[in-house]
């Protein structure tokens, strides 16, 4: 049966990478297949990836969706292989990552666009040859300690604020996700770019 598109959370596999600010990507993936109806997991053995195939709020299709094992900067080959393998376009493509230059509890959707030095999204663009894929970003923002090496920041664990600030920020984001699986992308980059949590 085909499937409508593909939602991808970045992030680095292993326990000791669990809940941290490169992790943001697997953390709203575990969130989004709580929602989920007709959860099944699949084997994503041959995509390096793990892999389930579900139906989204608002959308009757099913769709895939997938937590790249290669560690980030090889997330390319899990969402190439994917997309190669189930015919999908870049369009059908949505990757859900942390995002440096993006406080936290705020989000940002948007198709296509730069990497900001994200070796996750340089990665699929190069393996896709296009960067038309559509991306959720979901803030981090920097270290408060301008210095500190970006790797040490993105690699450390959310703190108790952002992990409370991801968790107001949810709902929101699964909405985002609601609505770009419904096909109504204006309503799903005004849901994302105007979200400020209370």
């Amino acid at each position: 049966m085909a499937v409508a598109g593909l939602i991808v959370g970045l992030g680095n596999p292993g326990k000791q990478y669990e809940s941290t600010r490169h992790n943001m990507g697997f953390l709203f993936v575990d969130e989004l297949l709580r929602e989920a109806k007709n959860v099944s997991s699949m084997s994503g053995d041959k995509f390096r990836c793990e892999l389930w195939k579900a139906a989204l709020p608002g959308s009757p299709d099913q769709w895939l969706i997938a937590k790249p094992q290669t560690f980030m900067n090889l997330s390319g080959e899990c969402v190439q292989s994917l997309a190669a393998w189930h015919r999908l376009l870049p369009e059908n493509i949505l990757v859900v990552h942390d995002e440096l230059d993006i406080a936290p509890g705020r989000m940002k959707f948007k198709k296509g666009g730069g990497n900001a030095g994200h070796n996750g999204l340089k990665s699929i663009t190069q393996r896709l040859g296009t960067p038309d894929f559509y991306r959720l970003r979901l803030g981090i923002g920097r270290s408060p300690h301008g210095g500190e090496d970006t790797v040490n920041w993105v690699l450390g664990r959310l703190s108790p604020e952002a992990q409370d600030a991801f968790r107001k920020q949810l709902p929101a984001a699964l909405e985002v996700v609601r609505l770009f699986a419904e096909g109504n992308i204006p309503a799903a980059t005004h849901a994302a770019n105007a979200f400020v949590i209370e």
